[in-house]
């Protein structure tokens, strides 16, 4: 008897039941995903840090930069996924579009992206929780957020969604309010002193430290805003994905563009990129938080207990990435797993369709990166700096899966009539948003680079490597090739929608 390979394995996997996926996301829930997903820490926090370092138009600029890249990525994935709506998304595309050996590569490096990070947020949740608590044990509260996050997660594609929904509601409120309330303030009908916009003429702002610091903001952007493709990886359970696939694209990022360009303004009209309180802040989670951008223009509201409104707000966007984390994660793991890129046990669902091996795994997997954090702090630095990397790496795959997956869908005989939604800027868009990333991806620690700082220069790039590494090895154990165009695998995917 002949043994099976792992494309045997693999089909026969997508003919069993208990491998399937349950459709249970609903519109408001994909959008809610792709917000919650790119507002966190990152605009709550360290925001204040980029109008520091570049006064408040070049901290504009470059958002400004990042977010038409953003744009254009997102309408790469929308095409590629509305067309064929499966959990493994961009993992999938790169294995059909480019090769099975960079596919392989792609899915274990977002794993692992969205593994470590989970590790973050447990080492997060325990510093904001100091906050209040500052007597009870970090692990503690690691602890009780771990159980929390597994808790939703571990029911249904549907609770996961309608907590994100919420948690994600709670980040969006909090931001418009800031964004209006900050007008208010600079008109002078709320607070007292406004500003008006003396904050951009102060010393050399608006552009303080000319190109290089735009070029500073522009990497730390570039990172701000990993967490939209998460719509790709959830179109594989969406009620609907051919409508609310291109939906989400259409109406999110606008969305998103809103929430940092908005609050960024408020920020850098209302506080000069002089105080100092604007780097501190990005320092450390619990002990700054009173130095949160957001924290500062809300006491000068009058509201006295801004700094716990925000540290709240800030446990509740740390508690959304932790959910999204072990989502994105274990749907990964899942969609590799019905390939033969992972061992079969990860394609197994619950009665709920939760992948619940690879969920467990990913769980295990954040545990350990928290551990590691609190033994060896430099070890768990390194594994940081391979999550950050590993999302330029994963924005880069997508737009080359997309111009393969264009270029080999005409070829074939098909209208670009009949995609369920079509990137409007191709193929200009997927070769803009590919020179971007490869400029934010070489801008990552360039100050290290400059000074020639090795080790810090090997700590920051050594997502780049590994990723190779394992790129190569699979290649060289299952001796494949990149996908022809006329081979390569282009027929859409029709879901039936669900309705209720």
């Amino acid at each position: 008897m002949a043994t099976p390979t792992p494309d045997d394995v693999a089909s026969e996997l997508r003919q069993r039941t208990d491998t399937q996926l349950k459709r249970g996301l609903a519109s408001r829930h994909m959008q809610m995903i792709a917000i919650g997903g790119a507002i966190g820490t990152g605009l709550f926090l360290a925001s204040g840090a980029t109008v520091a370092n570049a006064g408040p138009g070049g901290a504009l600029v470059a958002y400004a930069a990042i977010g038409l890249m953003v744009l254009l990525l997102m309408q790469s994935l929308g095409e590629m996924s509305a067309h064929q709506p499966v959990a493994g998304s961009f993992q999938t595309f790169a294995t059909k579009f480019i090769s099975p050996s960079f596919g392989f590569a792609m899915g274990w490096n977002y794993w692992f992206n969205w593994a470590v990070t989970v590790a973050a947020d447990l080492v997060a949740s325990g510093l904001v929780m100091a906050y209040w608590f500052p007597q009870v044990p970090s692990w503690i509260w690691a602890v009780v957020f771990l159980v929390i996050v597994v808790g939703l997660n571990a029911l249904s594609a549907r609770v996961y969604g309608e907590a994100e929904f919420w948690l994600a509601a709670v980040k969006v409120v909090i931001v418009v309010v800031f964004v209006i309330s900050g007008v208010f303030m600079i008109a002078g009908v709320m607070g007292t002193n406004s500003p008006g916009l003396s904050n951009w003429t102060t010393g050399d702002a608006p552009f303080h430290n000319g190109f290089v610091g735009i070029i500073a903001v522009f990497m730390i952007a570039g990172f701000s805003f990993q967490g939209t493709e998460l719509v790709g990886v959830a179109a594989g359970e969406s009620e609907n994905p051919r409508r609310d696939v291109p939906r989400s694209i259409r109406t999110v990022f606008w969305r998103i563009m809103f929430f940092y360009i908005g609050a960024i303004a408020i920020i850098g009209t209302l506080l000069p990129y002089t105080d100092p309180s604007l780097l501190s802040a990005a320092d450390d989670t619990a002990n700054n938080v009173a130095q949160s951008p957001f924290t500062l223009v809300f006491a000068r509201m009058g509201i006295g207990a801004a700094a716990a409104v925000m540290n709240a707000v800030i446990l509740t966007s740390i508690l959304s990435a932790g959910n999204s984390g072990l989502y994105a994660a274990s749907r990964m793991l899942h969609s590799m797993a019905l390939k033969g890129q992972a061992p079969a046990l990860f394609a197994r669902v619950t009665k709920g369709g939760v992948p619940g091996y690879a969920m467990a795994l990913t769980t295990v997997m954040a545990a350990c990166g928290f551990l590691t954090q609190l033994v060896f702090e430099d070890a768990y630095t390194w594994l940081v700096n391979i999550v950050g990397i590993s999302g330029i790496i994963m924005w880069l795959g997508i737009a080359v899966s997309h111009i393969r997956f264009r270029r080999a869908y005409l070829l074939q005989g098909n209208r670009l009539e009949d995609l369920p939604y079509r990137s409007p800027f191709f193929p200009a868009g997927p070769i803009i948003a590919f020179v971007m990333c490869l400029v934010v991806m070489a801008g990552q620690n360039y100050e290290a680079v400059l000074h020639g700082q090795v080790w810090e220069v090997a700590s920051s790039y050594i997502g780049l490597p590994l990723f190779a590494l394992v790129w190569w090895g699979f290649h060289v154990a299952r001796k494949d090739r990149m996908v022809s165009l006329e081979e390569m695998d282009v027929a859409g995917v029709d879901i039936e929608p669900v309705s209720r």
